[in-house]
């Protein structure tokens, strides 16, 4: 595992419909390139348009190996469109026990899934893939868990977290956004930038907090 004070990036981009009209096959093979370079095996790419907008809209570019660990989203439903490629998305139960399996394919006319509000899922990748995927709430702030750390509570009472943008609560934002990356397998750098916008707070302030986080 890494420590804090190794650094993590994530790309997610906000779109400049000026430049880009259309998702088609080249930004499809693009994205699915920076996922091969990527040591997780995943590149994102975010579909919000406004700094404004607390929703996650995003493409998540898949390669098989990559790892995505059991969770879930207690507060939303997440919608789930392959793009290209064959996934399962796997729903589970509180013990944590397989309750269904979704194959998505388009060649076959399997186009998506509906993951239900709660449900433990995770996504098993059966070939290069890209998803278009959609859920309620910030990132980093919509209350989603990871079955691992929710077990290790021994409850089965979703873990709460409250957030702010007091200066003492943006440090432990901060910390919270690298520990999901972590999470989930990932090695690169979160930027000023990319905090200010997940979390809404002007670029400045995180920009002074993370220097003095040593980020």
């Amino acid at each position: 595992m890494h420590t804090p004070r190794e650094r993590f990036r994530i790309i997610r981009v906000f779109v400049n419909v000026k430049s880009m009209d259309t998702i088609d096959k080249d930004f499809i093979n693009k994205l699915l390139e920076q996922a091969a370079a990527n040591p997780r095996l995943r590149q994102n790419f975010d579909l919000r348009t406004s700094t404004s907008d607390t929703s996650q809209r995003m493409l998540n570019a898949m390669l098989p190996g990559t790892i995505v660990p059991i969770h879930r989203h207690p507060a939303s439903t997440e919608n789930v469109l392959l793009l290209h490629g064959r996934i399962v998305e796997v729903i589970y139960n509180n013990d944590g026990n397989e309750l269904k399996r979704f194959l998505l394919n388009p060649a076959t006319g399997n186009y998506g899934c509906i993951v239900p509000q709660g449900a433990w899922h995770k996504v098993e990748v059966m070939e290069p893939s890209v998803i278009y995927e959609a859920k309620d709430g910030r990132y980093g702030a919509d209350g989603s868990e990871m079955f691992d750390d929710h077990n290790t509570t021994g409850t089965n009472t979703p873990a709460t977290t409250t957030f702010s943008n007091s200066i003492g609560d943006l440090k432990k934002n901060i910390e919270y956004l690298i520990g999901m990356e972590r999470q989930s397998g990932s090695m690169e750098v979160i930027t000023p930038l990319y905090v200010s916008r997940m979390l809404h707070v002007p670029l400045e302030e995180v920009e002074r907090v993370m220097k003095e986080m040593d980020i």
